[in-house]
């Protein structure tokens, strides 16, 4: 396992877990998931946000996850600013050949 693999599952692990302990409905910020795995320390969490944008993307793809933008689902592939994360709610699907836009 590479480090890059090693920082996803980190990243990945960190992100479920904090969405566990919010519980339904409620989301993270990305710099949670980020500061949960590099730390307080900007030198820390700061090279991690792009990880974990990259993560959120993959994850929402696969259906495992939703990016919320101003209280609603995005389209993975094109999306801008601050951003939250959740995990998709019941009927809710936005896994392969899916759009949050549909």
């Amino acid at each position: 396992m590479s480090t890059r693999d090693e920082r996803d599952a980190a990243l990945e692990a960190a992100i479920f877990a904090l969405l566990g302990e919010r519980g339904a409905g409620r989301t993270i910020s990305a710099t949670d998931a980020a500061r949960a795995v590099g730390g307080d320390h900007p030198d820390g969490w700061g090279p991690l946000m792009q990880p974990v944008r990259y993560l959120a993307v993959r994850l929402m793809k696969e259906g495992r996850l939703v990016i919320i933008r101003k209280g609603r689902p995005v389209d993975p592939d094109d999306f801008r600013g601050v951003y939250r994360l959740r995990l998709p709610e019941a009927g809710e699907d936005y896994g392969p050949g899916k759009s949050a836009l549909e």
